[in-house]
Formats: structure tokens, C-alpha cells, sequence
């Protein structure tokens, strides 16, 4: 199967009420072609309501849906031509593989010399060419999945939707699954808007990210920016592990950097021009757990503390730690399982530290 063409989708002010239940609260987001888009979020945030406005199975109240500048959000599901993958696959169990995958195609009226054609292409696609006279019960769920891919892409959507397509699979099966549904995208060359609560799965799949919440998008952009750049505590937080350090600026200090306290304490932060809070203004600093260091040999981070290690959990490549502090209460510190000259048991008093660009300022929202 030969690289489709791709397509440009924006959406504009999306509102979608269920009584006095909002699900979507003015949703504006684009879509570039050939993307890898994300909608991730927790459960309630709107993400499948937005995922199925786009499908057209939900029809909005208010706002726009464009497709390469042409609005569709009044056309009916089946003229969008749009792929659907869904979490439970929804195959046919009494067609074989070959049948479930040439569906679209049979209800389009295609000839039987371009179904079998088009399944083929689609079938090696997804590498199961071999089991084309399989039925759904003999395959694995990996197998089953794959199916689902390749019905949903053999009719040349112009996008592909799916909706939490790996969560029925097993820890491993959905890691292999990841790195083949990567393999298919660049492969076809289509935008997939692909919907997950599962922060490793966005992070690690997605050219960017939409985060929801409520309804509405907090953040967008690049995983690296989203992981690196919380623009919310709620960002933080949900995006993997933070330790949220509530402080005071105190003042500043050549070469950007903010001295903030508390409780006592005091430590470096480093802050661009255009983010400078002033002084006596409480801020919210939103540093990574792999940013914390054990302060064992120089050179020392700009900010080095004393506390003591009150939980340890071991990882393998990694072993991640509570540490009390005085100043900072609780930190979770998350570093490499090789040898430390210190040991990392319960108990241990340990000296941690962190570079003035380790965190981020973050809002309190």
C-alpha cells in the first residue's frame, strides 16, 4: 500500500452540552497533516466526545469542524470518510479476515478485483497476509487489533481515529502494539487522532498532545513540551510525577535566575524574561523526580539540601525514592539503579541537589 494523500483538520470553538453537563467547553485544535495527535486526558475530560465529534457519531451544539478548509460538521458519519478503530475491535466473528477487511470496501460497491487487490495491499500492511482465511476467534489480540487497523485504512480515510485501541491488551502485547501502530503511521502517511488516558502511550507515540480536562484543552503541543514546560500544576501532575515546591521569590540575581524560600530555605530558579514574577510573589515550582540528584562527588547542582530516605521502591534500571526534607517536606527522587557511594536504604540520610534549570514555574490550576 502506497503513502495516501493527507489531510489538514480544524476544529473551532466545539461546545457539546448534556443537560447542564458541558463535555465540550469551546474546543479550538488543529490537525496537521500527517500527524500523530493525541487526545489525552482522565476519564470525564471530553477527550471521546471530542474524538467522536470529529467521527460525526455526536453532534456538537455549537462551533466548526474543517477538513482542508471545507466544513463537515454537518455531514453524516458515512460521508466523511474518516477510519474508526475501536477498543473492543469490533470484528465480525463469522467472517474470516480477508471478509471483515474487504467490508468497507463491498458496502462502497467496489469491483471484486479491487477489493481483492486493496485487502491485499492492506493485509500486508499489517503483516497478516498469512491469515486471511482465519476467522477472528483464532487469532490473538494483537492479531484481532491488527485486523481492525487494516479494515479501517483499506477504503483510504482521509484520517484515522481510534478510540483507546490497545487498553484490552497486556503490558507487553501493547508495547509491541505502539511501536506497530508508529510503523503503520509513517507507512500510510495519514493524520491518526488517536485517544488514551495513558500518559507512557501519549508520551512515547505522539507528535504532539492535546490534554484535557473538563471539557477543554489546557495544553497542546510536543510531548517534550508538555513533559518539560507544565503550564498547570494539573499538567504536572498528570503527565507523569512531580514534586510541586510552593515558595516566595525573594529576589533576583543576575543571569535569570529567581532566589525563592521557603520555610527557611532558600534555592535558585532559573526564569525567562517574559515569565519574571516579581518579588514577594508566590510561585510554584514543578520539578521532575529524575532532576533530583544524589549529591555524592562535585561538581555540585546550584541547589544542594540534607534529608533522610523514607521509602524506597526498586525498578531495575531505576529505584525511586521518598525523601523527607525539612524544607520541602516529601520529594520523590527517581535515579539511576547503578552502584552510589551512598546507600540507598530506608532510613539513610542522604544530601540531594538540583540545577537551577531542573524546574519549571508552573500555575496553580
Amino acid at each position: 500500500m502506497t503513502a495516501q494523500v493527507s489531510h489538514e483538520l480544524n476544529i473551532d470553538l466545539l461546545t457539546k452540552r448534556y443537560g447542564e453537563f458541558i463535555a465540550l467547553d469551546r474546543v479550538s485544535l488543529s490537525v496537521k497533516r500527517g500527524e500523530f495527535l493525541t487526545l489525552l486526558g482522565p476519564s470525564g475530560s471530553g477527550k471521546t466526545t471530542l474524538l467522536m465529534s470529529i467521527a460525526g457519531f455526536v453532534q456538537p451544539d455549537h462551533g466548526d469542524i474543517r477538513l482542508d478548509h471545507r466544513s463537515i460538521v454537518q455531514l453524516p458519519p458515512e460521508q466523511r470518510n474518516f477510519g474508526m478503530v475501536f477498543q473492543g475491535y469490533a470484528l465480525f466473528p463469522h467472517m474470516t479476515v480477508f471478509d471483515n477487511v474487504a467490508f468497507p470496501l463491498r458496502i462502497r460497491r467496489c469491483a471484486e478485483a479491487t477489493i481483492r487487490e486493496k485487502v491485499q495491499a492492506s493485509l500486508d500492511l499489517v503483516q497478516l497476509s498469512s491469515r486471511a482465511d482465519r476467522y477472528p476467534r483464532q487469532l490473538s489480540g494483537g492479531q484481532q487489533q491488527r485486523v481492525a487497523l487494516a479494515r479501517a485504512m483499506v477504503f483510504a480515510p482521509h484520517l484515522l481515529l481510534l478510540d483507546e485501541p490497545l487498553s484490552a491488551l497486556d503490558k507487553n502485547l501493547r508495547g509491541a502494539m505502539q511501536d506497530e501502530l508508529k510503523r503503520l503511521h509513517r507507512k500510510a502517511g495519514i493524520s491518526f487522532i488517536y485517544v488514551t488516558h495513558d500518559q507512557d502511550e501519549a508520551l512515547s507515540m505522539s507528535d504532539r498532545i492535546a490534554l484535557m480536562r473538563e471539557g477543554r484543552i489546557v495544553q497542546h503541543g510536543t510531548p517534550d513540551d508538555l513533559y518539560e514546560r507544565p503550564a498547570t500544576t494539573f499538567v504536572a501532575d498528570f503527565l507523569g510525577r512531580s514534586n510541586l515546591i510552593r515558595g516566595r521569590v525573594d529576589s533576583h540575581v543576575p543571569g535569570g535566575l529567581a532566589c525563592i524560600s521557603r520555610q527557611g530555605a532558600r534555592f535558585s530558579q532559573a526564569v525567562e524574561d517574559g515569565d519574571r514574577p516579581a518579588a514577594d510573589t508566590d510561585v510554584i515550582v514543578a520539578l521532575r523526580p529524575e532532576r533530583i540528584a544524589i549529591v555524592d562527588r562535585d561538581p555540585r547542582p546550584d541547589n544542594v539540601f540534607t534529608g533522610e530516605i523514607v521509602e524506597r521502591n526498586y525498578f531495575g534500571a531505576q529505584v525511586r525514592l521518598l525523601v523527607q526534607t525539612t524544607a520541602f517536606g516529601t520529594l520523590a527522587v527517581t535515579v539511576a539503579a547503578s552502584r552510589h557511594s551512598v546507600p540507598l536504604s530506608v532510613g539513610q540520610p542522604i544530601t540531594i541537589g538540583w540545577d537551577a534549570t531542573a524546574g519549571q514555574l508552573t500555575a496553580d490550576h
